[in-house]
């Protein structure tokens, strides 16, 4: 077993500057045979994208109550996910567990592992694989984040931090908001960039490691950030840029 306060300790590194985290192989939060739910963000980036392992996904959503993600950005982001993935037996997000609020805020990354041990009950079996949102309350340990990925199947969103930013006068809608980072985070779990898909060409944002150099695409770092969210005034939800879509496609994706 990993000694987990020293490995999150490395997670919040790595989220801070941008990268995903450090490889873990602790099987004890849900397997099917010898597939584990906490690997590296980025380790099944080619089970995702490629139908050889996997030909259907199902997506479960948890949420801390009065935190429900609208329905236009669930929308959003499988309609994103059905035009990357190769996917025949089709992709399935569940809404599953509303929360009592935990009072954690703000959260660590430890604190939002505990509570997808205790409310995740979607786990990969045969050829369907299986991934996890929680949408929390509040703020993580980096006030302006607006999600993170922590693990090969795991990702949360901030739900205090997008409501502090979304929806008033001169701010972008929530479902908008809501719908950039879902497909950011996704974006890492799919191994963007060059963690776990192979950049083909370098558009690697060093300074922010795991993220693209094009300040349009959607992998561009401060998407992930509130820093990013006057940029979504349109209501135009960034889309990846040619090279990003290239790395998907040349580790099975379309």
């Amino acid at each position: 077993m990993i000694d987990l306060r020293s490995f999150f300790g490395k997670i919040l590194l790595i989220i801070i500057t941008g990268l995903a985290c450090s490889s873990n192989t602790d099987n004890s939060s849900g397997t099917d045979g010898d597939f584990s739910h906490t690997q590296s963000v980025g380790a099944t980036a080619n089970g995702f994208l490629a139908a050889d392992d996997f030909n259907s996904l199902v997506i479960e959503v948890d949420y801390v109550q009065g935190f429900k993600p609208t329905q236009t950005s669930l929308d959003g982001l499988k309609s994103f996910l059905e035009s990357r993935l190769n996917k025949p037996g089709g992709i399935t997000i569940s809404l599953d567990d509303e929360i009592t609020s935990p009072g954690g805020s703000p959260y660590t990354a430890q604190e939002t592992f505990d509570l997808e041990k205790e409310h995740r009950n979607t786990y990969t079996q045969g050829k369907t694989l299986a991934a996890y949102f929680l949408v929390l309350d509040g703020q993580f340990e980096q006030e302006n984040v607006l999600g993170f990925a922590y693990f090969n199947t795991s990702m949360a969103l901030l739900g205090g931090t997008i409501a502090n930013n979304s929806g008033g006068l001169s701010q972008p809608s929530r479902a908008t908001v809501e719908t950039a980072v879902l497909n950011h985070e996704f974006g890492h779990i799919l191994g963007l960039v060059d963690n776990g898909s192979p950049a083909i060409q370098d558009h690697i944002d060093e300074a922010n490691g795991a993220h693209c150099d094009v300040e349009s695409c959607l992998m561009y770092y401060a998407v992930r950030t509130s820093d990013f969210v006057g940029t979504l005034m349109g209501g135009s939800v960034p889309e990846l840029d040619a090279q990003c879509i290239q790395d998907l496609q040349a580790n099975g994706g379309k």
